[in-house]
């Protein structure tokens, strides 16, 4: 398996970059959820819950991915 200069293989460096972006994404949907309620714009609010809820599965996700590849072949030397 390739690994990239950070020592970590490629699918866990991809697993790390998706969480993170989904972690990142939901923590700033939080706030066009509240841009949306304070322009009593309910239905807009709903779908911002909706891909932040997304967002956080998808993180939840990867860590479970994460957990599985830790230790294994598939991690790469930085998680064994």
């Amino acid at each position: 398996m390739a690994t990239g200069e950070t020592g970590f293989a490629d699918v866990t460096y991809d697993l790390i970059s998706v969480q993170y972006h989904s972690l990142k994404a939901g923590h700033d949907y939080g706030q066009y959820v509240r841009d949306a309620e304070n322009a009593n714009l309910k239905d807009v609010a709903s779908f911002f819950r909706e891909v932040m809820e997304q967002d956080s599965a998808r993180a939840k996700r990867c860590h479970e991915f994460l957990r599985e590849l830790e230790g294994t072949e598939h991690g790469g030397p930085a998680t064994q």
